[in-house]
């Protein structure tokens, strides 16, 4: 396969899988810090995969796609993919998208809770930043960096609303070049794994017009 041999060549440690469901058992084991998805794979497809990746991964996901459409590039990103090439592509092409991915940051840098503010407490969710913990009715939560990320930032200001873009710059970066969508994706995992209703949440609320601010709780 020409991507498996164009990463092997720049010196990358490559698994691959035949498709979606292999590819996401292939992902658990290794926690890649690069997804390369093809939109046309067999049985689900990538659209479907990425979804699922990013319930449990933050690895960059450049996907790969055949149609040239806007429509293909919106449900990409809103499925949480960082990058778009459409084949064919430039051997110069492919390997720049892939190393501007790499040099982006996985995760800010997280500030140590100020003393006396080891956990904050909204209801039946507790979140201690300076270990990196969230428990919800006293039962841990296995959060992605990135999840943790945003709930730090939420929680850590629950009077503010924060715009998708101030999210962005908070937990991707100020540099980040990546859509909105994926601050969007996140906040959905997220409410899933806190048992959010997104029509009617406790703990994330949707700020209308602005984007999303810390709510009480239950």
């Amino acid at each position: 396969m020409l991507v498996t041999a164009l990463l092997t060549q720049q010196g990358f440690a490559v698994a691959t899988a035949e498709d979606g469901e292999s590819g996401l058992d292939v992902a658990r084991a290794l926690d890649p810090e690069l997804v390369v998805l093809d939109v046309g794979l067999p049985g689900a497809d990538g659209f479907t995969a990425c979804r699922s990746l990013r319930e449990f991964s933050d690895a960059y996901v450049l996907m790969l796609t055949a149609q040239d459409s806007e429509l293909d590039k919106v449900i990409g990103f809103d499925a949480g993919a960082d990058d778009y090439i459409t084949k064919p592509f430039s051997t110069a092409e492919f390997i720049a998208r892939v190393q501007a991915l790499l040099r982006r940051p996985r995760r800010v840098q997280v500030v140590p809770a100020a003393p006396g503010e080891e956990t904050r407490v909204f209801g039946a969710l507790v979140v201690n930043p300076a270990a990196r913990e969230v428990c919800l009715d006293g039962r841990p939560l296995n959060l992605t960096r990135r999840e943790f990320d945003l709930l730090d930032v939420l929680s850590g200001s629950p009077r503010v609303a924060f715009t998708r873009q101030q999210l962005l710059e908070r937990v991707w970066g100020e540099n980040w070049f990546g859509d909105h969508h994926l601050v969007g994706v996140h906040i959905s995992n997220l409410r899933r794994k806190l048992g959010d209703d997104g029509r009617n949440p406790s703990f994330i609320l949707t700020v209308r017009g602005i984007g999303f601010r810390m709510g009480p709780g239950r």
